[in-house]
């Protein structure tokens, strides 16, 4: 038996049709292992920062399965993506199963053609790719914990740093600032319907815009009286290019603005249509395609549209990094017009399709015609009027989505004679720089070298997930707190949020893939000194206040002059006497309600007294003066939501009930703060009993899931553990 390992079940599915039955086909599901959440021991920094793996708790059934089958096989080959984060996933493979000497194979597109000719040259793992992907995620890991770590302390617990994720912001940010400094200039438009004064030809507009009202009022009284006529009319053809196939960051702008598809959705739905072999590998930031593709798309224009329409071009790489061993986005087969399986799937394939297709074809002819009309009253400004046409379409016969509308202008002579038919005049305002949407952030992301195609999706949805920025109709708005969290990094860390550092690192990581660079030695040049600016900045005063309130913003309950704070729904306005006085504000001037007072006096403290608050996981009571007094208790007419019925094993009191968390759902004592027994998944009820050399195991079972067995609740019984593979697998 053969054993082939691929990432997900999709591709497994496809390739398994393919291979005729010489081998078995499996998938890993993703990466099977990853750093510890917690970033204790997470890696090895004294030892050369050597990154301490473990399997995953979702993936170990997936590697125990795959384990039983490598020991079974007679040849194990791992056709994970073809990039760095599929060579690194092939590594931790090989790793987790024990493998000694496993094939490697990469294909760009799920066809049987491909995979076949795959198979037949096989290759080692690439060590060099492999550690360019893990010194992407250590150098994630330390920036990221190592940064949001004194954000958390000077700022506000649960908010985050990130090496990518933090310079995206900050170009967000610096653009929402220019449009609060922006100062709006008035001007005016003046458009004038005119035609022949034979009236042989359809009327037209032309226009001009003055600087001064009074100057559009005297141009416009003036052109009413004065006659006109045609000054000038210049012709100009121009060619119009093709586009380059897609890269990954043209498809995602593409897709947003034709498609209003985000960055995440597009690249999930050309993953989907990867996997089911109808595009080739959509992680791409070349513009080449193969020899075969180039005389498909031959054929398909010469039959659809004509042979004459036909150009075999070849288009330069805007990346200095731009693996052109890769191709661009294309279908596998461009025979094929329609393809995928829901409608969005169907509607990206066919932008996909439209573009290949393309951008092998001749350039478009257009005719741009300007007409100069000129008043009797030489004190008056030339009006002008712009008119474009398509004489060849060529591509555009592919592409019809990109034509645009023509802007016919009548055929008019020199000196020709106008009648004036009608004449407005509308004031305006210049408008400030617009916001980014998604589209124009990953145009922007790759202008400025942050980040690569595969960055650009996940930093976007984790900036919005956040809650830094927020969508507003199609464009990204930062938050008060993201405005805060990027003004910190920024005035504290600017060297390492600039444009130079960030795509300075990604230099680094690509000489690493290629073999040029040390991991070793990166991580030093890079962990050094940054640790170093973190220490420096530990005695810096937390920042709890953001200014003033303006002075006729007075406290609702003391009437006392109030300060801004950021919550966790954003900026607000609190009374300065705060803890001693709880009155607040919304930053519109309407009253916060604040806790009620309970009329008992804090058992802790003996001096304020109790208020009923509302926290993450629902109403409690505490101290007045918190954080002074940090007494708390559980509300006793609050409701106990996903109440298990099973009994606290640790206090015996109270019962387990359902609570999210941070890292999600558990299951904690009703009796907290008192006792603070938690499990991770669901109690059953049964007690473990497992037998031990102390006796028997009083704790609870937890209930299982897909991948990992029912077991005891104590991660020291034998019993947590027996759905572990091995001592070594984690």
């Amino acid at each position: 038996m053969k054993l082939l390992i691929v990432e997900s079940p999709a591709k497994a599915k496809t390739i398994s049709k393919y291979l005729d039955g010489a081998y078995t086909v499996r998938a890993s599901v993703g990466h099977i292992r990853d750093l510890p959440k917690s970033n204790k021991n997470a890696i090895d920094i004294e030892g050369g920062f050597i990154p301490r793996y473990e399997i995953s708790k979702d993936k170990y059934k997936v590697v125990a399965d795959l384990k039983s089958l490598a020991k079974k096989a007679e040849e194990v080959v791992l056709a994970t993506d073809p990039d760095r984060e599929g060579e690194a996933i092939a590594w931790h493979i090989k790793e987790a199963l024990g493998l000694k000497k496993p094939k490697r194979i990469v294909f760009h597109e799920i066809t049987p053609e491909a995979v076949q000719e795959a198979i037949k040259h096989p290759r080692q793992i690439d060590d060099d790719l492999r550690q360019a992907q893990e010194a992407r995620r250590v150098l994630d890991r330390l920036f990221g914990y190592d940064l949001s770590g004194l954000i958390w302390t000077k700022l506000r617990y649960g908010l985050s740093a990130g090496r990518v994720q933090s310079p995206a912001l900050r170009i967000l940010v610096e653009r929402e600032k220019e449009i609060e400094a922006f100062i709006p200039e008035q001007f005016w438009v003046i458009t004038a319907e005119m035609k022949t004064a034979s009236g042989t030809s359809i009327p037209f507009t032309c226009s001009l815009e003055p600087k001064t009202e009074a100057e559009a009022n005297t141009i416009t009284k003036k052109a009413k009286q004065e006659a006109w006529k045609i000054k000038d009319i210049s012709e100009t053809e121009a060619k119009r290019n093709p586009r380059a196939p897609f890269t990954t960051s043209t498809l995602q702008q593409t897709a947003s603005s034709r498609l209003g598809y985000s960055p995440s959705v597009t690249m999930r739905l050309a993953q989907k249509l990867y996997e089911k072999g109808f595009i080739t590998y959509m992680r791409t930031d070349s513009t080449n395609l193969s020899q075969q593709a180039q005389a498909e798309i031959k054929s398909i224009v010469s039959r659809e549209f004509g042979a004459e329409h036909f150009s075999a071009n070849i288009y330069s790489k805007k990346s200095k990094n731009a693996q052109e061993a890769h191709e661009a986005i294309r279908p596998t087969h461009v025979t094929t017009k329609s393809a995928g399986f829901s409608d969005q799937e169907k509607r990206l394939y066919k932008l996909i399709w439209e573009r290949t297709v393309a951008s092998q074809m001749a350039p478009a002819n257009i005719l741009r015609t300007k007409v100069t009309a000129v008043c009797a009253d030489k004190s008056v400004p030339d009006f002008l009027a712009n008119g474009s046409q398509v004489l060849y379409s060529g591509w555009l016969l592919a592409d019809p989505r990109a034509r645009g509308e023509d802007v016919d202008l009548p055929k008019l002579k020199a000196n020709e004679k106008l009648e004036l038919i009608s004449i407005n005049s509308e004031g305006k305002t210049t408008l400030p720089p617009p916001r980014y949407s998604e589209a124009g952030l990953v145009k922007e992301l790759e202008k400025r070298g942050i980040g690569r195609p595969s960055t650009y999706a996940p930093t976007i949805k984790t900036i919005i997930d956040r809650g830094y920025v927020e969508k507003e109709a199609r464009s990204l708005k930062p938050t008060d707190i993201g405005v805060l969290v990027s003004d910190f990094i920024t005035e504290h860390f600017a060297d390492y949020v600039s444009d130079t550092f960030t795509a300075e690192m990604e230099d680094e990581l690509d000489e690493i893939a290629s073999g040029k660079r040390s991991y070793t030695k990166t991580m030093q040049d890079f962990y050094g000194p940054f640790t170093k600016a973190i220490k420096s900045k530990k005695n810096i005063e937390k920042i709890s206040n953001l200014g003033e309130a303006p002075q006729d913003i007075k406290c609702p309950l003391c009437d006392k002059p109030m300060i801004i704070k950021l919550g966790k729904g954003g900026k607000f306005y609190s009374c300065n006497n705060f803890p001693a006085c709880n009155g607040a504000r919304t930053m519109e001037g309407k009253v916060q309600a604040g806790p009620k007072d309970t009329g008992r006096i804090c058992p802790k403290c003996g001096k304020a007294n109790l208020v009923e608050r509302e926290g993450r996981f629902g109403k409690f009571i505490s101290c007045s003066s918190y954080p002074k007094c940090k007494h708390i208790e559980q509300d006793p007419n609050a409701e106990k939501p996903g109440d298990t019925g099973v009994g606290c094993p640790l206090c015996k009191k109270g019962t387990m009930v359902e609570k999210r968390g941070r890292f999600g759902l558990f299951y904690g004592c009703s009796n907290y703060p008192d006792c603070k027994h938690i499990v991770k998944s669901k109690p059953t009820g049964a007690i473990c009993g497992y037998a031990r050399e102390t006796g028997p195991c009083p704790h609870l079972m937890m209930a299982g899931t897909k991948t990992i067995p029912e077991r005891c609740s104590d991660k020291t019984c034998p019993n947590h553990n027996l759905q572990k593979l091995d001592k070594n697998d984690n």
